[in-house]
C-alpha cells in the first residue's frame, strides 16, 4: 500500500523545495507558517487522513482525491492534459504504410486487450537486479507460490511487482462532460472501433459474436473502405467539441443528447478505442509533435481513453485522455503494440483485403446539428484554432553523449538532464523557478504518480557557477558540484518512488480539510505555496524501444512542457511553450548547459 509520510518529513521535504525559490525574508515567513501547521491544523489533519486511510486499505489515500483533481478540472482536456507518445517507424520500411500500419496496430492492440481480459497478460514489474529476476526460471518458480506470498518472493530479489489496476481503463472507456465533475464510462460488452477520417465518424465491428477477434484480412478491407471514401469534411466537424471548456461541453452533449443523437454518441463512447486516420505525411519532428498532441481538432476524439493516430506515409502515435491513467500503462501497451505489430504483423505488403461487402458492415455516423450545436461548434473551433496559434514546439538533439558516458562518470543520467534545464533557465531567466518532474508510484496499489522537485539549493549553486561564477571554479569544483546535484537529485527520485514525497500528501491534506468544510489553513494561503505549485519548468521522461518521442503542453501559460529521453549516446528533448516564454532559446540555453557539463566531466576547461 502506499504510504502516508510523517508530517514532519513532509514539511521538511515541503521546506527543502522552497529553499531555492525565496529569499530569506520570505522564506523565514514560509517556515514559521510550516511549522505552525505541522503542529496545530495540520497535525489533526494528517491524524485523520492516517485514520481514514486505515478505513480503506482496498485503495490508497491519493486515488480518490487525485481522480477528482482531473475530472473537476474545467479546462479542455487538449494541451492541458492529454500528452502524446509518438511510435519509432517500423524497421521494415515497406510496412509504413497507412493501410498495413493501421491494420497491424489494429489488431495487435485487440490480441493485447484479449491477453489482458484474460489474466493472460505478464505482470508489469519493475527489475532493480534484472539478472536474478527477469530469468525464465525465476518465473517458472514464482508461478507455483500462491499471490498471497508470491509478492513477498519477488521483493527478495528485488522484483517490484507494480499496479495494474488502471488497464482495464485503456479500452472501451470514455470521459464523459458533466457540470463541475466529469465522469468516466466504460462498456466493455461494445464490439465495435471508432474511425475518424477526415472529420467524419466511422464504426465497425471488430470483435464477433463469440468474442473472437475479425480476421486481419477483414479489418484491413474495413479500413480500406474508409480510406477511399470520397465524403466531403462535414461542415460543422464535432470532434471540436471535445475540444472545448468541459462545462460549456457538457451543456452541448445535453444538446446533442435531446436533438436525437444519443445512439450515435453511445457508439463514440462505447467504442474499444478511437483511431484516427490523417490524410497527410509528417514533414518533421515538429509537425509530428503539433500532430500528436493536437492535430487539426476535427480528426481526434480527444475524450476517449487514447486516440491511436496514424498518417498517411504510416508515421502512428498515442494521445491519451489523463484522468483515467499515467504513463506505465499507456507506455506497457504501446510496447506491446508496436513489439507484436513489427516481429509478428497479421497482414504484410501482399496481403490481399478479404472480399466483404464493407458498405454494410461499416456505419458512417451521422449527428443532427441544430443551430445552437453548429453556434457551438463554430465557437469551439476558434478558440481551439487560437490556442494552437499560440503553442510553440521546439527541439534539440544532443550527439555529444547520454546514458553511457554519465554512467562511467558516475553521476545519474536523469539529475544531468534536469540540471541543464536549471542551469539553462538561470541562463535565460536569471532565475531559480517551481520546477515538476512525475514519478510513478506504480510500486504500490492503487498508486499515481509523485512529484520530484529538480531545483534544489545543490542545483541553483551548481547552476550559479556556470553560469555566472565560471572563472572562480576549477573543473575539479565544477564536477564536484555536478555529483551533488546528482546524489541529491538521486535520494529526491528514490523517496518520491517509494511515495515519500511531499507534494501528494500536502494536497492529500487540502482536499481533507476542504471535504470536511473547514477553512482552509493559513499554511495552503501562502503565496510560497501557490508559487511553488506554479510549475513554470514542467517535465517528463520517458525511454522505450517502441517510442520516438512524447511531450505535453506547458502546464501554466508562462511555462514550458518538457519532455525529454536519455539514450545511450545521444539526449532528445522537446519543449512547448506560449507567447509569453520563448523556447527555442531555452532549449539553445539548455544544449549549452549539456555541453558545458559533459566537457567539465570529461575534464575539459569550458568558457562561458
Amino acid at each position: 500500500r502506499l504510504p502516508v509520510p510523517k508530517l514532519e518529513d513532509t514539511i521538511r521535504r515541503y521546506l527543502n523545495a522552497q529553499k531555492p525559490l525565496l529569499n530569506d525574508d520570505q522564506f523565514r515567513k514560509t517556515e514559521e507558517l510550516a511549522h505552525h501547521f505541522e503542529k496545530g491544523i495540520g497535525r489533526e489533519l494528517h491524524e485523520q487522513l492516517v485514520a481514514q486511510d486505515n478505513q480503506n486499505k482496498h485503495t490508497s489515500y491519493i486515488t480518490g482525491p487525485w481522480f477528482d483533481m482531473y475530472l473537476k478540472a474545467r479546462e479542455p482536456v487538449v494541451l492541458n492534459f492529454n500528452p502524446f507518445m509518438s511510435f519509432n517507424p517500423d524497421p521494415k520500411s515497406e510496412y509504413n504504410d497507412q493501410l498495413i500500419r493501421a491494420t497491424n496496430m489494429i489488431v495487435s492492440a485487440l490480441r493485447f486487450m484479449k491477453t489482458f481480459r484474460a489474466g493472460y497478460l505478464e505482470p508489469e514489474v519493475f527489475h532493480l537486479n534484472p539478472e536474478k529476476s527477469d530469468t525464465q526460471i525465476f518465473k517458472k518458480i514464482i508461478r507455483f507460490v500462491p499471490s498471497s506470498l508470491s509478492w513477498f518472493g519477488a521483493y527478495m530479489v528485488n522484483a517490484y511487482p507494480l499496479d495494474m489496476s488502471q488497464y482495464f481503463r485503456l479500452f472501451n472507456s470514455t470521459r464523459l462532460p458533466k457540470l463541475n465533475r466529469d465522469e468516466l464510462y466504460t462498456d466493455e460488452k461494445a464490439k465495435h472501433l471508432l474511425v475518424l477520417r477526415n472529420g467524419n465518424f466511422y464504426v465497425f465491428d471488430v470483435i464477433d459474436r463469440d468474442g473472437n477477434m475479425l480476421k486481419p484480412s477483414e479489418i484491413q478491407a474495413h479500413l480500406k473502405y474508409i480510406l477511399s471514401d470520397n465524403s466531403p469534411a462535414p461542415a460543422f466537424p464535432i470532434g471540436y467539441l471535445s475540444s472545448e471548456n468541459r462545462d460549456t461541453w457538457a451543456l452541448l452533449r445535453n444538446n446533442l443528447l435531446d436533438n436525437g443523437n444519443e445512439a450515435a454518441l453511445q457508439k463514440v463512447d462505447s467504442a474499444v478505442f478511437c483511431l484516427s486516420l490523417d490524410d497527410f505525411p509528417i514533414k518533421d519532428f515538429v509537425h509530428l509533435s503539433h500532430t500528436m498532441l493536437h492535430g487539426d481538432g476535427a480528426n481526434r476524439w480527444y475524450d476517449k481513453s487514447f486516440n491511436l493516430i496514424i498518417t498517411k506515409d504510416g508515421t502512428a502515435g498515442i494521445n491519451f485522455e489523463h484522468s483515467w491513467g499515467d504513463g506505465v500503462a499507456v507506455l506497457r501497451f504501446q510496447n506491446e503494440v508496436f513489439k507484436d505489430s513489427t516481429k509478428a504483423p497479421a497482414i504484410s505488403p501482399q496481403s490481399q483485403p478479404a472480399s466483404v461487402d464493407s458498405s454494410r458492415a461499416v456505419q458512417k455516423l451521422d449527428f443532427k446539428l441544430n443551430d445552437a450545436l453548429k453556434a457551438g461548434i463554430t465557437k469551439a473551433k476558434q478558440k481551439f484554432d487560437g490556442s494552437v496559434e499560440d503553442l510553440s514546439l521546439n527541439l534539440i538533439q544532443f550527439h555529444e553523449g547520454g546514458k553511457e558516458l554519465l554512467k562511467q562518470k558516475k553521476v545519474s543520467p536523469d539529475a544531468v538532464a534536469q540540471l541543464a534545464f536549471q542551469m539553462a533557465f538561470l541562463r535565460q531567466y536569471n532565475q531559480t523557478v517551481a520546477t515538476y518532474e512525475s514519478c510513478s508510484t506504480a510500486a504500490f496499489k492503487h498508486g499515481r504518480t509523485e512529484t520530484i522537485r529538480p531545483a534544489s539549493v545543490h542545483t541553483k549553486k551548481c547552476s550559479e557557477a556556470f553560469v555566472r561564477e565560471l572563472s572562480k571554479h576549477s573543473t575539479e569544483e565544477l564536477q564536484k558540484l555536478i555529483v551533488e546535484c546528482s546524489k541529491y537529485h538521486g535520494r529526491l527520485t528514490k523517496e518520491a518512488a517509494m511515495g515519500q514525497g511531499f507534494d501528494r500528501h500536502l494536497f492529500g491534506l487540502r482536499y481533507l480539510a476542504l471535504s470536511k468544510g473547514i477553512a482552509v489553513p493559513d499554511f495552503y494561503q501562502d503565496q510560497a505555496y501557490a508559487q511553488l505549485n506554479h510549475n513554470i519548468i514542467s517535465t517528463s521522461t520517458l525511454l522505450s524501444p517502441a517510442v520516438q518521442l512524447g511531450g505535453f503542453g506547458p502546464v501554466v501559460s508562462d511555462g514550458f512542457g518538457v519532455g525529454y529521453q536519455v539514450h545511450d549516446d545521444w539526449i532528445g528533448c522537446n519543449v512547448s511553450s506560449y507567447p509569453t516564454r520563448n523556447g527555442k532559446e531555452f532549449l539553445q540555453c539548455t544544449y549549452k548547459s549539456l555541453e558545458d557539463i559533459f566537457n567539465v566531466l570529461k575534464g575539459k576547461k569550458i568558457s562561458s
